[in-house]
């Protein structure tokens, strides 16, 4: 991947669009919990190893140019699960292929972003990928790290009802053979104080799950841009648990079957100095507090759960736009 301190204004045509996205065939059944039916297996490096019930429908979809929208009408982490910021980076030389020097330096800076945005007590970054389609390709390693990831091409959101509690409980023990940090912390020191999660578990608590995105290219996105999901037009209904095998544990994220009430915005060529807020899970939200018992977890003064997303194919991105390299931080959010 080609490096520069300077990012470029894009050229590809800005404005709304139609994407083609993956979604789940309506044949699979709806699930908030786990239930072994959908799942993949994932090797150590973080690569998909097999598959089952994956049945996909392939629907083109309305995307509107969430930069085009009025300031008092754009989209929030509180509202819609997704945020805009421009926020260059310290380094603007960082090679965000050396895994060392994104976790010491670039989780912080991840970290501080949300928790000025957030207004959060404490921000704790814990994870990140990589994504580029050619660098999938030509099996590409992050120094220090795991295999550079293919963008994901299937809409979803990456936590559940079952596995963002059980993430946050794991970050509270010493962490196993699979954690990205686990060799930059003490033996046997877990990344977060235990009572802390305790806390943030507890009916009076609250923590959520909010990844920083940003374009690590010298040039603005244009192939595999990514698309969000207004939270406020999803329901439980449209879920599906899909289960990730992993050699030391079990994840989970929520798959969707398509509903023509989705609302899907992107922002068109982002740079380097500019960083997309997802939201993956949110304690306070509707969802998270009915465990799946109310009919539609509706609630206007509630903030929404999570945002779902994915890559996906816009007919007006050039045949010979660069690839997309991308980066996705993980963070822990807790609130007093």
């Amino acid at each position: 991947m080609v490096q520069s301190s300077q990012p470029m204004r894009g050229t590809t045509e800005a404005g709304s669009s139609t994407g083609s996205f993956n979604y789940l065939d309506p044949s699979v059944e709806p699930s908030l919990y786990r239930n072994g039916r959908v799942l993949v297996r994932r090797d150590r490096d973080g690569s998909d190893d097999g598959a089952e019930g994956l049945l996909i429908e392939r629907r083109s979809v309305p995307v509107d140019d969430a930069r085009e929208l009025a300031p008092d009408a754009a989209c929030t982490l509180a509202r819609n699960g997704f945020e805009f910021h421009t926020r260059p980076l310290l380094d603007p030389d960082l090679d965000f292929l050396q895994h060392e020097p994104v976790v010491r330096q670039y989780y912080n800076e991840c970290a501080d972003l949300i928790r000025e945005v957030t207004g959060a007590t404490h921000v704790t970054a814990f994870d990140h990928n990589v994504r580029s389609a050619q660098g999938k390709k030509s099996q590409t390693r992050i120094s220090g790290g795991q295999q550079v990831q293919p963008p994901a091409h299937m809409v979803h959101g990456d936590y559940t009802l079952t596995s963002a509690p059980q993430r946050m409980r794991d970050l509270a023990a010493p962490p196993t053979g699979n954690d990205t940090l686990r060799r930059f912390l003490p033996e046997d020191e877990a990344l977060i104080d235990p009572r802390l999660v305790e806390q943030a578990l507890s009916s009076t608590g609250r923590f959520a799950i909010i990844n920083a995105w940003r374009n690590i290219s010298p040039t603005p996105v244009a192939a595999h841009p990514l698309a969000l999901c207004d939270a406020q037009t999803v329901v439980p209904g449209d879920l599906v648990v899909f289960e990730i095998h992993y050699p030391d544990r079990v994840g989970e994220n929520y798959f969707a079957r398509y509903a023509p009430r989705h609302r899907w915005y992107f922002y068109p060529a982002l740079t380097r100095d500019e960083v997309l807020l997802i939201k993956q899970w949110d304690s306070a939200g509707p969802l998270a507090r009915s465990q799946g018992e109310c009919g539609d977890a509706s609630d206007a003064e509630a903030p929404c759960t999570f945002s779902f997303h994915s890559a996906f194919r816009d007919p007006k991105t050039p045949a010979d736009a660069p690839d997309r390299w991308s980066i996705e931080v993980r963070c822990a959010v807790f609130y007093a």
